[in-house]
């Protein structure tokens, strides 16, 4: 099974301004249209609790993971469509591939990137850089103790000022 990160970020490797007010609302169109294709293609999505705040609902045509500390969080999923897990990245992956999945799309936040990055569970990076700088805000991964080295797989022009980079995590 495969793991694709799929994020946004600024120039300066930003992917929110600040962990109270995460917003969408900075990353440009073209990005929106890269994310719902590649999410699509995937069929599920694996996210914390607060990027699924900022999304706001399950998105159609693919199933939303949530990661959570809350167990009872777990007793309010929609099969199908939105599933609660306390699950660990590798049994989240194991859980998926049983059911017939052959590849995720990871969306965040910073926190959950580095609980699968930690896990080695990350094949693939797209990164969409929009033409912004925020100087502060919430990095791509949180603290991340480990060395990880990433080979160019490709680069594609989204529009006008924004690129998406593509990456193999090499294992």
């Amino acid at each position: 099974m495969k793991i694709i990160l799929i994020m946004a970020t600024t120039v300066d490797g930003k992917i929110a301004e600040n962990v109270d007010q995460p917003s969408l609302d900075w990353t440009s169109p073209v990005d929106t249209k890269f994310f719902v294709k590649k999410t699509k293609e995937c069929g599920v999505m694996i996210m914390g609790n607060t990027t699924f705040a900022t999304i706001g609902k399950p998105l159609p045509g693919r199933l939303s993971i949530v990661l959570t500390r809350d167990k009872v969080l777990e007793t309010k999923s929609l099969p199908g469509q939105l599933e609660y897990t306390t699950s660990s990245p590798k049994e989240i992956v194991r859980n998926l591939e049983a059911r017939g999945y052959k590849q995720a799309a990871l969306i965040g936040g910073a926190t959950i990137n580095t609980l699968f990055l930690k896990a080695k569970c990350i094949d693939e990076i797209y990164l969409t850089i929009e033409p912004k700088i925020f100087g502060e805000g919430i990095g791509l991964f949180r603290g991340v103790p480990v060395h990880v080295d990433v080979e160019l797989a490709g680069i594609e022009k989204l529009g006008d000022n924004v690129l998406n980079v593509h990456y193999i995590v090499k294992k």
